[in-house]
């Protein structure tokens, strides 16, 4: 579920997960692992990261 919500927010800020990994320098097998539904969570701080990248409040994951 986090994944399609990650994907709308890229889609709409026309923002790559390539990119999105240079922002936050979190890597692409990470963005890769949740793409495939190897984890539906993530760290805090690592969706902090992901949400200060993209110039979003936490609460647009919900």
């Amino acid at each position: 579920m986090l994944w399609f919500k990650l994907k709308e927010i890229l889609s709409q800020k026309k923002i790559s997960i390539y990119r999105l990994s240079k922002l936050t320098g979190i890597s692409r097998q990470t963005f890769s692992a949740l793409k495939k539904g190897k984890f539906d969570d993530l760290k805090f701080s690592t969706m902090k990261k992901i949400a200060d990248a993209l110039d979003i409040s936490l609460d647009e994951f919900r």
